[in-house]
């Protein structure tokens, strides 16, 4: 059972996620919080599992709460839910620590989906900031071997994968694996380079020039072309 906690300063939209929340077999919403600092006294004695954080909030923003959360000893997921598409909010909600970032008119379907994926340990964020967050990020700034010398030949595979953004299956289809060997290999990227979660695998690989976004698929580009190798 997934436990949440749904933080929002507008009653009528936090109920309306609990609501839908609640319709599914696999999560329980534990409680809900008007801003982020009643979010952390919740934290204090509950058990949570993800916490869905909207960002502008009063008292504490969902921001600042993001990141106090991540100095708990044991935090639970951030999934950061937001009416405002907007570069800014992106950045430092996953500066903050949040493992995934979608809006709030997305399809309650694509929230409740966001959910266990940020609760399985995989990183969501909304396509179209994406694909921004993609154009700002800094030009190369390291040689790619000093990060793919660390992988074999077949994790090298699956961090393009993670680059382009593929998921689980799709990786598994292109690599004719099973989604259980690539999300094996996928745990050891992440362990071999220190990263926490996808979305850092996907900015380590674009910061290294691993792949860049001429080869990446992002933007409707071929994916055909998987980048340089070392």
């Amino acid at each position: 059972m997934i436990r949440l906690l749904i933080v929002d300063d507008q009653e009528l939209l936090r109920q309306g996620l609990a609501m839908v929340a609640r319709s599914q077999p696999d999560m329980d919403v534990v409680a809900e919080a008007g801003q982020g600092r009643e979010a952390l006294r919740v934290l204090e004695t509950e058990q949570i599992d993800v916490v869905v954080m909207d960002v502008r909030m009063p008292v504490m923003d969902g921001i600042e709460a993001t990141r106090e959360i991540q100095k708990l000893d044991d935090p639970p997921k951030v999934l950061v839910l937001t009416t405002f598409d907007l570069d800014e909010y992106a950045f430092d909600a996953l500066g903050a620590g949040a493992s995934g970032f979608i809006l709030k008119d997305a399809p309650g379907e694509e929230i409740i989906a966001a959910i266990r994926h940020v609760h399985d340990g995989d990183a969501v964020i909304a396509p179209a900031t994406t694909r921004r967050l993609l154009d700002h990020l800094i030009a190369p700034t390291a040689d790619p071997d000093a990060v793919l010398r660390k992988l074999t030949d077949r994790e090298r595979d699956v961090f393009l994968g993670l680059a382009r953004g593929d998921s689980n299956a799709e990786i598994g289809a292109q690599l004719f694996l099973s989604e259980t060997t690539v999300k094996t290999h996928v745990g050891r990227i992440l362990s071999k380079l220190g990263l926490r979660d996808r979305i850092r695998a996907v900015v380590l690989a674009y910061e290294t020039g691993v792949v860049s976004r001429r080869t990446s698929g992002v933007d409707g580009v071929d994916r055909k072309d998987d980048g340089p190798r070392p």
